[in-house]
């Protein structure tokens, strides 16, 4: 099982983003199980829509959605995030708290991402 972070959606969908092959090479050897965050599509549709328009972004939404566990934030799950982004001293953005702490409720040790940002925390392998 892997967590799949904004950056590597972004970076398979643009083909003007620096990571773009990476992402079409990865895409290939990733889990069969794949868990992402509501915030981590809020992100990606968002930054792909801005680049791409719309539907770019509604094609992203749907490619996630058929492809991935999407695991919706509630209350206790944002109280265990912002703790851990107050830990981070807000270096780790609040999306990327959620995600931390959705891979250490599952216990997914992997996450395919671009965003170094990940690498500060302990028990996390980033693939990139």
């Amino acid at each position: 099982m892997i967590f799949l972070d904004s950056s590597f959606f972004v970076a398979l969908v643009c083909v003007k983003d620096r990571w773009h092959l990476r992402a079409k090479d990865l895409v290939r050897t990733l889990p069969k199980r794949k868990v992402t965050s509501d915030f981590v599509v809020s992100e990606s549709v968002t930054v792909v829509g801005a680049l791409g328009g719309g539907k770019a972004g509604a094609k992203l939404y749907n490619f996630v959605m058929d492809n991935c566990e999407v695991v919706f934030v509630d209350r206790e799950l944002l109280e265990k995030a912002i703790a851990t982004y107050l830990k981070y001293d807000g270096t780790l953005s609040l999306a990327d708290a959620v995600a931390v702490e959705i891979m250490r409720g599952r216990g997914i040790r992997k996450i395919c991402s671009f965003d170094t940002d990940f690498d500060k925390v302990p028990g996390i392998s980033r693939i990139h």
